[in-house]
Order: C-alpha cells, then sequence, then structure tokens
C-alpha cells in the first residue's frame, strides 16, 4: 500500500500552512531534540525518506554532506523542495519509500522525517535500509510516537466545553496494524507498531540501537506557545537513533 494525500490539492495547501512547513526546523517541535541524535554529516552520502520540502535534506548539506537525495512519494512535495533549493548536492526523486532501490552500501547515513508510520512494514524497509548503509552506517528517523497512533481518533478527552484537554486516552496499543485517521480535515492511513516492535526490528535487521528518545517541547515553544504545556503530558513523537552493525569477517582457526 502505497498512499498519497499529498498530491490532493486541498490536503497540500492545508500541510503547507503549518508551521514547520513555513518555518522549517526550528519551527518543528521534536527538532531540538532530533538534531542532537544525528551523526557527523561531513563527506557524507546521505538518503533522505519522505523529504517532503527538503528541509533535513538542506541541513545536511549545511552540515557538509557530500551529497543527498532526497525522496518523495508526492509531485506537489518535490515541486516546493526544488523550488526552495539552491544546491547542486541535493538531488530529489519521485520514489515511494517502499520502492527504494539503491546500490549496496551506497550510503553512509540514511534519515527520515515523521513518514514510517505510514508505511505497512517497518520491518522490510529497515532490511532495505540496511542493505543501502555501508557497514558502521546511521539510520536516524522520527514517527509519530505508539501512544499517539495506538487510538485511531489520536485526541484528547476533553471537558464539558470541549476545549480543555482532561486526558490522553490509550486503547488497543497491543493490536498492531492500520489506523484510519484524521489529518489536516482528511482521512489518512497510519500504521500502528509498538515502541517493541521498532526496536526488535531495528535489531533483527542487524541494527544496534544508539539513542531512543521521546518528544518533549524546548523551553523556548513551552514559554512562546501556551498550549504546548500539554505536549508535556504524553509523548507526540518517537525517535531512534540506530547504526549498522560492522561485521567482521573473523580468520578460521589453525587446526
Amino acid at each position: 500500500m502505497k498512499q498519497n494525500k499529498y498530491d490532493n490539492h486541498p490536503f497540500f495547501q492545508a500541510y503547507a500552512e503549518m508551521d514547520r512547513s513555513k518555518k522549517g526546523l526550528e519551527a518543528a517541535g521534536e527538532w531540538h531534540i532530533l538534531k542532537e541524535m544525528l551523526p557527523e554529516f561531513k563527506g557524507k552520502k546521505v538518503l533522505d525518506l519522505g523529504c517532503g520540502f527538503g528541509w533535513h535534506s538542506r541541513y545536511a548539506r549545511e552540515q557538509g554532506a557530500e551529497s543527498v537525495i532526497g525522496t518523495d512519494i508526492s509531485e506537489r512535495m518535490l515541486e516546493r523542495a526544488i523550488e526552495m533549493t539552491h544546491d547542486s548536492g541535493i538531488v530529489y526523486l519521485h520514489q515511494a519509500i517502499e520502492d527504494m532501490d539503491f546500490t549496496k552500501g551506497s550510503m553512509d547515513i540514511v534519515i527520515s522525517s515523521l513518514a514510517l508510520h505510514y508505511i505497512e512494514s517497518f520491518s522490510r524497509i529497515c532490511e532495505k535500509i540496511n542493505t543501502v548503509l555501508k557497514p558502521g552506517g546511521s539510520f536516524v528517523f522520527s514517527v509519530e510516537h505508539p501512544i499517539f497512533t495506538a487510538r485511531k481518533e489520536q485526541d484528547w478527552i476533553y471537558d464539558h466545553t470541549g476545549k480543555n484537554p482532561i486526558y490522553w486516552p490509550v486503547d488497543n496499543y497491543q493490536v498492531e496494524g492500520k489506523r484510519e485517521a484524521s489529518f489536516l480535515n482528511e482521512t489518512v492511513i497510519k500504521f500502528h507498531r509498538t515502541v517493541s516492535t521498532f526496536m526488535n526490528d531495528l535489531i533483527q535487521a542487524g541494527f544496534d540501537i544508539l539513542r531512543v528518545e521521546e518528544s518533549v517541547p524546548s523551553k523556548d515553544m513551552l514559554e512562546k506557545i501556551p498550549d504546548m504545556k500539554h505536549e508535556l503530558r504524553r509523548p507526540m513523537f518517537l525517535m531512534i537513533a540506530a547504526e549498522k552493525k560492522d561485521v567482521k569477517i573473523s580468520k578460521p582457526k589453525e587446526i
């Protein structure tokens, strides 16, 4: 299943009006954490899966990446990324994440921001990414947190006014699979999986997990945006940094 809501004009326009779309990485609530999880980019070949407007691709180049390939299923997203990019070291490809087909060991770093919860088989993607990466290569990604995706409603329980959130409900957490959620007034298909599934799929695919983080708003955002205090009540995003195992061939023992 390959979902592409972003080429729907009203949906794309609504997405384009979000702060993270207009202002970039610094307007993304999880960026202050994700940024610290990224590896050294200098001289590296980078693959950005589900690159959207290309914010992470451009950041990688700003940090010294030798080259960046950004892929996305949406032509509208890529058109905007190309408009915003003035760098021959970045190439954008119209390609679904599930269809990635790059040379074995051709990348040093793979990054993905808030795209992999739209993918049905995370384990298969982990295997593909492991193949694409060089030994010791880095895979860093963010997804919607399983506490957020467990219920299809993905919303608070509110008081009688319908405005003040009382609590965030979690249900069917262990029931993995498809969720028909509402996002930007459209029904979108997401795939819920547990934290342990994310981690075990990475391990099974040949990765070492280096760091796991759950989103919390920055002090600056808490001061500037009053409603951001609710983001302290449950994590909205999960972020994981992993490394492809550097498999060494051992010499046969002498008999």
